[in-house]
């Protein structure tokens, strides 16, 4: 039996966003944090992102925002939205333990509070100066092979433990997909 939730995340996803918002108002659990890039994974799991459906993107933006407001969760959808999240989440893997909580919060924060264009690596850098994090060092990191290789190795094993989005949370081996099943989630792991 488990004792912690495994929490799959990528921060290109809005939901993720509120996800990690919600964890973060909830004690005595372990939330073991799990990168993964979104977009490989739904290319490996053969899946068209809802960015790319002009119907679902326009749900997507207003439920989030909906679901924000009732969650008091300070919310602003990304205009330059979708990017690619690879430097961010390499990063994520790269950063020092201590700094990774700080690190995740404040890239969130950026893309899906304040409207800034992660996608644009000159706003990385102020980041990194805002959190102390030496930007060559980070730069550097970000393209070591064993960083790659980290990030798709977890992005391969979510796909084989039959996760397809982000955020999912996995407890006793059961799968609870979307910001809206961390309360299943939560139940799960409460029976142990």
């Amino acid at each position: 039996m488990s004792n912690h939730i495994d929490f799959y995340f990528d921060i290109i996803s809005p939901y993720a966003y509120i996800a990690y918002k919600k964890t973060l108002k909830i004690k005595n659990i372990n939330f073991k944090l799990k990168p993964i890039l979104l977009g490989g994974l739904h290319n490996l799991a053969g899946i068209t992102a809802p960015a790319f459906n002009k119907y679902k993107i326009k749900n997507m933006k207003n439920d989030c925002e909906l679901v924000a407001k009732k969650n008091n969760i300070n919310f602003k959808w990304n205009s330059i939205f979708p990017i690619n999240s690879l430097k961010i989440m390499r990063g994520y893997l790269c950063v020092e333990d201590n700094k990774k909580e700080e690190y995740l919060n404040s890239f969130f924060e950026a893309y899906w509070k304040e409207d800034l264009d992660l996608s644009n690596e000159e706003n990385i850098k102020i980041l990194l100066k805002k959190l102390k994090i030496n930007e060559n060092d980070f730069f550097y990191s970000i393209n070591n092979q064993d960083i790659k290789d980290q990030l798709k190795q977890l992005t391969q094993d979510a796909l084989e433990k039959e996760v397809f989005g982000a955020p999912t949370f996995i407890v006793n081996n059961k799968i609870f997909w979307g910001q809206d099943r961390l309360e299943y989630a939560l139940d799960e792991i409460k029976n142990i």
